[in-house]
């Protein structure tokens, strides 16, 4: 049940007999010829129907995340920056802690947002009474095996996202199929990507590429995180993270 539909003497009421709320994490980003807010409203459908059977409220998406890559190349793409929304996590989370919700689970719909996943769980570690769980929607072998027998090339803004909610009335996505590269990309290589301590930002020496999508590591506690788990990882002098992750396409950013 969306927390919209609520008033604050119901929510009240409903931490009487349970403690569980549901926080879906969206991105106001660039999905090609769908809808700008695509991630939210997946985050928050996927967050409500599974809720809603069990009488657990929902909360508003939180309608922007980590993307650094299409900030700077898409209109309408606009990115926070980690240690913003690290903080902001946390003072949710936090918040709704002292207010009885206990048992929170994150229902993610963006790639870029999984450092996340870490404050999640290092949050937990620090409230062994509560409980954060993150997930996002579309990892797990059941939603892959419902992917993969439509189509193997499922990925960032093409069908697995195009739903009646997320296209946009008027705007006809191209009939043809198109590759999952484009031209100017250079086919498999070794992704390279620098993030800068200090400044608390990416290069764009390239970007990381998953399909036609790009999406986003990050830097949390000298380790970094991404989309798919874990990479090798390590530091150069010039206090860049250094990604090199093997059979991952690589492509230069235009200037």
């Amino acid at each position: 049940m969306h927390v919209r539909d609520l008033n604050w003497m119901q929510l009240e009421e409903y931490l009487e007999r349970d403690n569980r709320i549901v926080l879906p994490l969206g991105s106001t980003e660039q999905h090609a010829f769908l809808s700008l807010a695509t991630d939210n409203i997946l985050a928050e459908r996927v967050a409500v129907e599974a809720a809603e059977p069990l009488g657990v409220p929902v909360l508003p998406v939180l309608p922007y995340g980590l993307t650094p890559t299409f900030a700077s190349a898409y209109p309408g793409s606009p990115t926070l920056r980690l240690a913003t929304y690290a903080a902001l996590l946390r003072d949710l989370l936090d918040s709704l802690y002292g207010q009885g919700f206990w048992r929170v689970l994150i229902v993610n719909a963006h790639g870029g947002n999984t450092p996340a996943g870490s404050l999640a769980r290092e949050w937990a570690a620090e409230h062994p009474d509560a409980q954060a769980i993150f997930h996002s929607w579309w990892v797990g072998p059941k939603v892959r095996e419902v992917a993969t027998a439509i189509d193997p090339e499922y990925s960032h803004a093409n069908w697995g996202e195009n739903f009646p909610w997320t296209r946009l009335p008027g705007v006809e996505p191209p009939q043809e199929r198109k590759p999952m590269l484009d031209e100017y990309w250079t086919g498999y290589d070794d992704m390279i990507l620098c993030y800068d301590i200090e400044k608390d930002n990416y290069s764009r020496v390239g970007m990381m590429l998953y399909g036609v999508s790009s999406w986003n590591w990050a830097l949390v506690d000298n380790k970094v995180y991404g989309f798919g788990g874990e990479p090798y990882h390590g530091f150069n002098g010039n206090r860049e993270t250094v990604l090199q992750i093997g059979a991952i396409r690589q492509v230069s950013v235009p200037q």
